[in-house]
């Protein structure tokens, strides 16, 4: 593990404070290098302000144990109808991170539906149309439409926990393998088509169907939650080609998306993640309490990790725009000891003085939301806080790409275009052939993210080096490789992120359901089997035992205690309950999991007292 500390100096305490929040600023930017290890700072600062999955050996069915599994596979297969939402229910309209009177808007083309019109008066919330027909995105400002609310969508979709209602880019594919395993295939269907609607009528898949969403994506899985639905439905006897067909058509516009600017990364011919948005992101003022703040004081604190980032004001002179925030740095004598107590009141402090203004730049909040657009928010894996993504061209969303277009070459031979068949193979293998020019380093045995602006790779290790395991893109050769730093990421309770503590839940300590799957998946795929089984048994016995303490699954956990416990600094700091893609995730790796290997989980929950008192269930925070 490395932390990124920080050593406090006792002579000084710098207080940055917020001042105001203008439209428009005009500040003096200051410009530094990115090292990739934090140097130890002189300075306090207190503040006074948060598919197909690859084919696998054919195992029996460990989810129908009978007994010591039994709670917690009801837990899931419950679940899905407490955290399935509709827009003809109150209950979903509402967006509990904002204030403001619910609005749902329906696409400028399209007739309310006659319910809708019912349901108003009921739930008291505003329907409004968006004020143009949106064909491709970014045709529309989302910041314009105020306030903002939830996007109509057609079908029911289960949302990933508790605070949501809203339905995810990337969370819906790990959901959608949890339904189909659980044979609630016609709820996954449903999801698949809602994302149809949303590019027919919103542009292209959303980060999640609220307003403030329009101007970005999440990471590209829409092929992967067409063949699962359309696989199980042909393994049921119901094969339908006409279905494929039109998904065929939504998921070559979705890859299109992704291929064209402004997502392309420079001259790679590699694909970045970009947020066509400008300024803070909404949800992050409104669920993110100080993180801005944070950060400004974070880049103050790390002159030599502000990477343009950082926004000074210097009278006299013409400076960048900026968005969001200004705050005041103050400087203040602490004697011998600095104080929090200082930081309480700053304006009430006898000795201090202010000694300048900043802001974030308008680049930082371009990379924050990017960040944002690749689901691993928030981590340092792109800068600090993310401050550089749109600057990358990422392991993760290339190997989803290469799998898309394998996955539309599939889907074209079924329906006997040979054409297009013949295009898809192509276009994988020269992104193939770039991941390796720009993502692999044989010297490590590590694919890294690549700084297209800097031209050259990250050395930051993260746990998306198993995507193109998962993808099919590694040679042997590779695959080999990367096993050999396994250990690297594993921990008692799983694979964590990253090695690094930066205060990001997408960091260490902490193991996410989404990633557990995919890594594990991609060590079967070329025959890792047995270091599979032991990570997976890792996290899903840290999984079945926080669930016989407290009754919840969680959105993440701490990989080294092997708890549900969090101290997130970087990012919202509460533990969802639900969730989602984690119990999608259990019962896929449980699925996997050698048959004596489950029953020593089975016995494992056998073994254990009861269950504690519930004191949550999925629909709660």
């Amino acid at each position: 593990m490395h932390a990124f500390n920080i050593a406090l100096n006792k002579h000084k305490v710098y207080i940055v404070s917020t001042m105001r929040t203008p439209a428009v600023s005009h500040f003096k930017l200051s410009a530094r290098s990115f090292l990739t290890r934090l140097s130890t700072s002189f300075l306090a600062i207190f503040i006074g302000l948060a598919v197909t999955s690859p084919s696998a050996p054919a195992r029996p069915d460990n989810t129908t144990d009978p007994h010591g599994l039994a709670p917690i596979l009801a837990y899931i297969s419950t679940g899905w109808d407490t955290l399935t939402r509709s827009m003809y229910e109150c209950s979903t309209v509402v967006d509990p991170k904002f204030a403001a009177t619910s609005v749902m808007y329906l696409p400028a083309d399209f007739r309310e539906p006659a319910a809708l019109t019912a349901l108003q008066n009921q739930c008291k919330f505003e329907v409004k149309h968006l004020p143009t027909a949106i064909h491709r995105p970014g045709e529309i400002d989302a910041d314009s439409l105020n306030p903002p609310g939830l996007l109509y969508l057609e079908n029911k979709y289960v949302v990933p926990g508790g605070r949501f209602n809203e339905m995810y880019g990337w969370d819906s594919y790990f959901i959608i393998r949890g339904l189909v395993r659980d044979g609630r295939i016609d709820l996954a269907r449903g999801m698949v088509e809602n994302f149809f609607f949303e590019i027919e009528h919103y542009g292209n898949v959303l980060n999640a169907n609220r307003s403030y969403y329009l101007s970005r994506s999440q990471p590209p899985f829409l092929t992967s939650m067409i063949l699962s639905v359309y696989d199980s439905q042909k393994a049921a006897g119901h094969e339908d080609k006409k279905w494929l067909a039109r998904a065929y058509a939504f998921a070559v516009t979705d890859h299109d998306m992704w291929t064209q600017e402004p997502h392309l990364a420079g001259s790679t011919t590699l694909s970045r993640y970009f947020d066509r948005g400008n300024g803070p992101s909404p949800e992050s003022v409104k669920d993110e309490t100080g993180h801005y703040r944070d950060v400004a004081a974070f880049f103050l604190r790390h002159p030599e990790l502000d990477d343009h980032d950082l926004v000074r004001k210097d009278s006299g002179k013409t400076e960048p725009q900026t968005f969001g925030a200004q705050y005041s740095v103050r400087v203040c004598d602490s004697g011998h000891d600095a104080s929090p107590k200082v930081a309480q009141a700053p304006g009430e402090h006898a000795d201090c003085e202010t000694a300048e203004e900043i802001a974030l730049s308008a680049d930082f909040y371009k990379g924050d939301r990017s960040m944002r657009e690749s689901g691993y928010d928030i981590s340092f894996r792109f800068g600090p806080y993310g401050a550089q993504t749109q600057n990358y061209a990422p392991v993760c969303l290339n190997s989803l790409l290469y799998k898309t277009e394998k996955d539309l070459q599939q889907m074209s031979e079924t329906l006997g275009k040979s054409d297009d068949a013949h295009k898809w193979a192509r276009l994988a293998d020269e992104r193939k052939a770039n991941i390796d020019k720009y993502l692999w380093n044989e010297k490590a045995g590590m694919f890294f993210d690549y700084d297209f602006i800097k031209q050259q790779q990250s050395t930051y290790a993260y746990v998306t080096v198993f995507y193109p395991l998962w993808a099919g893109l590694a040679t042997p050769g590779q695959a080999k490789a990367v096993m050999k730093n396994v250990s690297i990421f594993e921990k008692p309770g799983g694979l964590v992120m990253s090695p690094y503590e930066t205060g990001g839940q997408w960091d260490f300590p902490y193991a996410w359901a989404p990633n557990q799957l995919l890594s594990n998946e991609g060590m079967r795929r070329y025959g890792f089997n047995e270091d599979a089984d032991r990570v997976s048994y890792k996290f899903l016995s840290t999984v079945a035992e926080n669930f016989r303490r407290d009754g919840t699954i969680r959105e993440k956990y701490n990989a080294v205690t092997r708890s549900s416990e969090t101290a997130v600094t970087a990012g919202y700091h509460v533990n969802i309950v639900g969730f989602g893609w984690t119990n999608a995730a259990f019962l896929n790796l449980l699925r996997d999991l050698p048959r004596p290997m489950a029953d020593k989980l089975a016995k494992e929950q056998d073994a254990a007292p009861p269950i504690a008192a519930r004191a949550a269930s999925p629909s709660q925070n």
